[in-house]
């Protein structure tokens, strides 16, 4: 099973939700950590995935050798592809 970590970026923005969403973002990352790819795609030209989540979206590095899943950023859909 793999271990979740989340960047600093993705911790403020998850203090800043509401519960509810909070808890289906955490439940749904909780359900990635056994099979990651069945439930991401690879985001194109880049080495970083996408998780979806509702209206949200979760990017994530995936290291396989290291069984280790890293939450780079989650936001609204609208705003995680603008960087």
């Amino acid at each position: 099973m793999y271990q979740v970590t989340l960047s600093q970026n993705a911790k403020k923005f998850l203090k800043k939700l509401d519960k509810q969403h909070k808890e289906r973002i955490i439940t749904v990352l909780e359900r990635c950590r056994i099979r990651p790819h069945a439930h991401v795609k690879r985001l194109v030209n880049s080495p970083y995935f996408r998780l979806r989540i509702g209206n949200y979206r979760v990017i994530m590095n995936i290291k396989d050798n290291k069984l280790l899943i890293l939450v780079i950023k989650i936001a609204h859909r609208k705003e995680i592809y603008k960087e």
